[in-house]
């Protein structure tokens, strides 16, 4: 169930507003709606995406040895065996 929030935004607003809606091929509703989930996102989450990255490329040649029928460029979409 999702409940229904008013916000009142000046006109300058709301138009870079559409604007990068109809960009994103979304809508006015959609972009503020992530905001707000931006909004109260965990901070521990915070780059965690570019820490698991760079851990991710600091160690593959372990994984591959470790792994080699597990390495992902051997994965199908599905992450299965593609071999």
């Amino acid at each position: 169930m999702s409940k229904s929030v008013t916000i009142r935004v000046d006109e300058q607003l709301y138009a870079a507003l559409k604007a990068q809606a109809e960009a994103e091929g979304t809508t006015v509703t959609a972009l503020i709606t992530r905001a707000a989930h931006d909004a109260v996102r965990d901070p521990r989450l915070e780059g965690a995406a570019e820490v698991f990255r760079a851990f991710a490329a600091d160690n593959a040649d372990a994984f591959a040895a470790a792994f080699p029928d597990d390495e992902p460029g051997r994965l199908d979409a599905a992450g299965r065996s593609a071999a």
